[in-house]
């Protein structure tokens, strides 16, 4: 199947759950010197370490009073479009945390520009296939708050490695910051908004990212409280995204206990999601189970696809299981499509069984479908076959 194809295809059946994935696009990693460079700069041990500024006024001071306090003084004082800042350590794992508008260049994920019309947050995942420096603990992220004429309009998260452009404004770098106070500030912002829209939405989602990549132990008490069942379904399904993400076994078992027992079968599909940017062992076992027995259609056919996306080989047994067996006919194309998903050695030989001895006609259809656009010889050989008879 073609990769234009594959993709559209795929955003048809699985619209839930893909606005973090486009949002966490791959900026490329540095090499090399260069990677060895930002690497040092990251891991810096310094509680304040601060990003390479360029194009801003910038202003450090130790924070007075809370930091709840200093924000809330500083968003009132404010009239023309400013910045204020500070680190934080970062919870653990391999990754690079990027502008949404980075400078995609050989340099990795290049310049962070603070102000224009981007903006979001590009996780870029170090690897050794690519070259890349592995870094373990000790990393700080920076947050940064934009307020104008006395409000708060956008959170900003980035590695303290990267270089930030402040598009000539005044930022306030504070130094001394605690990390708890840090994540309480931010989920006061994501509480206060959870009902809103629009502009309050997207700050939240900034004040989201940026708790779900603190390393201090208030911010997963903090997002396990944001997918308890009184709070709205929008922010649940964001916070599956990022338990999955970053935040290790503890957010495994989270997205375990919200696949189990949330109400919502979209919230659920967003957590199948979820499961398959895990790097938990546990996780696979936890989609096949999903795509076994949740009580929903779509969470079934969901966990299908995303099996087909992780796992592979271990998925196929669920895959034949869900064609054989789902009592739902929609569910049983949606499980042809994740064959066509699997490597071509797999999921060709599969299709065509399917093609030839499925008893459902619907299912059958949808297998000569994928094989039709698979550009596979064996393919090519099945259909001449049949129209040979």
């Amino acid at each position: 199947m073609t990769g234009r194809l594959r993709k559209a295809a795929g955003i048809g059946l699985i619209a839930t759950g893909l606005t973090w994935a486009f949002a966490m696009q791959m900026c490329s990693a540095p090499r090399g010197v260069e990677a060895a460079a930002w690497a040092q700069t990251a891991q810096s041990g310094s509680e304040d370490a601060t990003p390479q500024f360029q194009n801003a006024r910038v202003e450090k001071r130790a924070v007075r009073g809370t930091l709840g306090d200093e924000v809330r003084a500083w968003t009132r004082e404010t009239k023309t479009a400013r910045w204020l800042g500070y680190s934080v350590a970062e919870v653990q794992g391999e990754r690079m945390v990027c502008c949404g508008n980075w400078d995609n260049s050989r340099r990795g994920c290049g310049t962070c520009r603070l102000e224009g019309n981007h903006s979001g947050v590009n996780i870029n995942s170090t690897d050794a296939e690519r070259g890349t420096v592995h870094l373990e603990g000790g990393r700080r992220i920076a947050v940064l708050y934009r307020a104008e004429n006395g409000k708060l309009s956008r959170i900003q998260v980035v590695s303290t490695g990267c270089t930030v452009d402040g598009g000539g404004r005044d930022v306030v770098w504070l130094e001394g910051v605690k990390d708890s106070e840090s994540v309480a500030v931010l989920a006061g912002i994501i509480t206060a908004g959870n009902s809103r829209r629009d502009e309050e939405e997207s700050l939240g989602n900034g004040a989201l990212t940026a708790v779900a990549l603190h390393a201090d132990g208030s911010a997963e008490q903090a997002l396990e409280s944001f997918v308890e069942p009184r709070q709205a379904e929008r922010l649940r399904k964001e916070t599956a995204f990022w338990l999955g993400e970053a935040r290790g076994a503890a957010g495994f078992r989270t997205l375990q206990q919200m696949a189990h027992n949330d109400a919502s079968a979209e919230v659920r599909e967003q957590v199948t999601f979820a499961l398959s940017v895990s790097k938990e062992p546990g996780a696979v076992n936890e989609m096949i189970r999903m795509a076994h027995d949740d009580k929903n259609s779509e969470v079934r056919g969901q966990a299908l696809f995303w099996l087909a996306q992780k796992a592979g080989t271990k998925a196929v047994g669920t895959i034949d299981g869900a064609i054989e067996n789902d009592p739902d006919t929609e569910v049983k194309k949606k499980a042809v499509f994740a064959l066509s998903q699997l490597p071509t050695e797999e999921g060709v030989p599969k299709l065509i069984e399917v093609a030839q001895n499925n008893k459902n006609p619907e299912v059958r259809k949808q297998a000569i479908f994928w094989l039709g656009q698979s550009e596979d010889p064996r393919a090519l050989a099945f259909f001449e076959k049949v129209l040979a008879n």
